[in-house]
């Protein structure tokens, strides 16, 4: 495994990454309990208040006394977090947990996220046009993703084109400077070790379904019933795509229970599949299958291994 260069002159952070559904979250905080750990969220909707069940949320019970951060920092109503606004925020929370003595645990399935910390990345400073936002929320979902493809083709093949607040963004860079520039890499400020959960295409299908199913059981729909009460909008739901765009499109009637569980499903595996394609770019990750006992024995190896470089 290849491990950053100059591991003695910077702080070390232990990544976690991997597909939904892989049991990230409760992974980190092993980790952390073992290695004396605080963890930092890199999930791009589950910075948002009250969108809980649909996001997967870690629990206050299921962190264990392990410090979390990132989470449930803004409202979703009409507010948008963009990855810049984490990149300034997780770099400041890895400076305050290194400075405690601690290490920094960054756990979660938003590979943009990640890529912003791990590989130094900047990003345009193009600031945010109220008024063309307005006009482009008026518009349909595929509108926005042929109008970003006249725009910029590059930018709109390797964007998830069903995510509105994504899609409307790169539009307004792209009206801005053209079109949307490649992130400007340096070279990483920090030693990392990245851990991969994953497991067989069949296997995580089934884990996908169950959760899914668990999560309208323990009230999911409720949760959406309840955001829209509290001011967020239809749109601005669907906006954040997967569980809560389909859960919007049945909580208006425009589809049936059976249809959201079905396109839910479908939708959330694509969403896997994009996941996969990407963490798997980078060679060095250690992957592993979290249940099974010897990748777990080695995984811990590895970071052992790591910090005492």
């Amino acid at each position: 495994m290849r491990i950053y260069n100059d591991m003695e002159k910077k702080p070390k952070i232990i990544i976690i990454l991997g597909q939904t559904a892989t049991g990230k979250s409760d992974f980190a905080v092993d980790v952390a309990k073992k290695f004396n750990g605080e963890i930092i969220s890199a999930d791009s909707r589950q910075v948002y208040k009250g969108m809980d069940l649909g996001t997967g949320k870690i629990t206050k019970k299921e962190m264990r006394g392990i410090p979390h951060y990132i989470l449930d920092i803004i409202s979703p109503k009409n507010k948008t977090f963009s990855v810049s606004d984490y990149q300034k925020l997780a770099s400041k929370k890895i400076k305050d947990i290194l400075s405690n003595g601690k290490i920094p645990i960054i756990c979660g399935g938003t590979g943009y996220y990640i890529d912003s910390i791990i590989n130094g990345t900047s990003f345009p400073e193009v600031p945010p046009n109220k008024k063309l936002r307005e006009q482009l929320n008026s518009k349909t979902t595929d509108y926005l993703f042929k109008y970003l493809l006249k725009l910029d083709k590059e930018r709109a093949h390797n964007i998830d084109k069903n995510n509105r607040v994504r899609v409307i963004r790169a539009i307004e860079i792209a009206k801005i400077l053209g079109k949307v520039p490649k992130p400007c890499i340096s070279e990483s400020s920090f030693n990392i070790i990245k851990i991969g959960l994953g497991f067989p295409s069949e296997k995580l299908k089934e884990r996908i379904y169950i959760r899914l199913i668990r999560r309208i059981k323990m009230g999911m729909l409720k949760e959406m019933e309840r955001l829209h009460k509290e001011g967020v909008s239809w749109k601005k739901m669907e906006s954040f795509g997967l569980e809560y765009r389909y859960s919007a499109f049945y909580l208006q009637g425009k589809i049936s229970k059976e249809e959201m569980v079905e396109k839910l499903f479908s939708q959330i595996w694509h969403f896997a599949k994009r996941q996969n394609t990407w963490f798997k770019r980078d060679k060095d990750t250690i992957w592993i299958n979290p249940t099974k006992k010897t990748d777990l024995k080695r995984a811990e190896k590895e970071i052992v291994t790591f910090l005492k470089k």
